[in-house]
Formats: C-alpha cells, sequence, structure tokens
C-alpha cells in the first residue's frame, strides 16, 4: 500500500509538472504573437504540439497564425507556403478533435485567404466549400460567437461582391455580439476570438 501511495504521488507530480510545462509554453507563444513575432509564436506552437500529441489546440494557433499572415499577401508562392502549412496543422488537429466547430472555422477561413486573394480563379470552387464548413459548425455549435461572426462576415463579403444588400447580414452580427457577450471558454487557452472584428464590422451597419 505505501508503495502504490509513493507511485501514486510520483504520477500526480509529474501530470502536475507536465501540465505547468504546458501552460508555460503557451503563456510564451501568445506573449511571441502580441508582440508581432509571428514566425517565433508559431514555431513555438508546433513544438508544444509535438509534445502534447492528444491536444489540438497548439496546433489550432500555429494554423491560425499562418492563416492570419496570408490575408493581404499577394505573392502566390508565399501565399501557398503559409496556407500549405496551415492546411497540414488543421489536418493534424482534425484527427485528434473531430466534428471541431473552431477548426471548421479556421478551415473556412482558410479557403476565404485563397479567395481574397484571387476570387476569380479560387471563388467557385471554394466558396461552396466555405459555405458548406459554416452550415456543419453551425448545427454542431449554433451557439459559438465566432461561428455566427465569421459566416455573417462571409456572407457580408459576398454579397457585397455581387453587389448585394449586406444589412440581413446585421442582425447575425448582432447576435454574435451577444453571444460574445455570454461565452466562456472551456479553458484559458481556447479560442475566444472575434468580438472586437465583430464589433467593428456592425458599427458600419448602424450608419
Amino acid at each position: 500500500m505505501k508503495h502504490l501511495i509513493i507511485i501514486s504521488t510520483l504520477l500526480i507530480s509529474v501530470c502536475l509538472n507536465a501540465q505547468t510545462s504546458y501552460e508555460k509554453g503557451m503563456q510564451k507563444a501568445f506573449g511571441l504573437w502580441q508582440s508581432n513575432e509571428s514566425a517565433e509564436a508559431s514555431n513555438l506552437f508546433e513544438r508544444i504540439a509535438s509534445a502534447e500529441s492528444d491536444n489540438w489546440l497548439p496546433l489550432y494557433y500555429a494554423a491560425q497564425i499562418n492563416i492570419t499572415l496570408s490575408f493581404g499577401e499577394r505573392d502566390k508562392e508565399k501565399l501557398s507556403q503559409k496556407l500549405s502549412k496551415a492546411q497540414d496543422l488543421i489536418n493534424d488537429a482534425t484527427a485528434i478533435s473531430k466534428n471541431n466547430s473552431e477548426i471548421m472555422v479556421l478551415q473556412a477561413l482558410l479557403h476565404t485567404a485563397w479567395v481574397a486573394f484571387d476570387g476569380a480563379t479560387y471563388g467557385m470552387s471554394l466558396s461552396p466549400k466555405v459555405v458548406g464548413l459554416y452550415t456543419k459548425a453551425s448545427l454542431i455549435d449554433p451557439n459559438n460567437p465566432r461561428v455566427v461572426y465569421c459566416k455573417a462576415e462571409w456572407d457580408m463579403g459576398s454579397a457585397k461582391y455581387f453587389g448585394q444588400d449586406t444589412a440581413p447580414f446585421c442582425k447575425d452580427l448582432e447576435r454574435s455580439i451577444e453571444l460574445f457577450a455570454n461565452f466562456k471558454p472551456e479553458t484559458p487557452f481556447h479560442p475566444n476570438w472575434g468580438k472586437e472584428r465583430a464589433t467593428e464590422i456592425f458599427e458600419t451597419c448602424e450608419k
């Protein structure tokens, strides 16, 4: 019995140390990202993911950084490198956490980056995929504020592209802001972004 207690204590100690190491790593990675050291942050998230083989979050953030950096990129080769890397990370994250609405939003944003780069080339093939991802994510998690906000922003962008009225989607943005107000992430490291952008876009609805 004494040996069992010692072993149990050691196991608990190892788990606590591992958790502390994970938390410190994630906090450092977010700090690097906030300081505009995106490449370093992405690399650190990937290293954390290697150590946390059953955790989709580090993969998610490494992918998100690459996708975020892709918007506005006009060099196709650089864009392709970023988005190909992001796709690999998303694939790995999806393998760990299937039917995850947060990962689906990220996949939709990756496709959106290609459409934003060249709508004439990629719009017809990727737009249905984006719509399908938001539809599926909405069914899985209808109260996820990022699903509602990102779908609304996509719908508004599509409406603008085709010369249609964007006003009908303002109510969706308003709903997303209400959802953000009540949203509590599962852990401090779970996705909790989007409120500022949703509010910014919604304010243009009122002008």
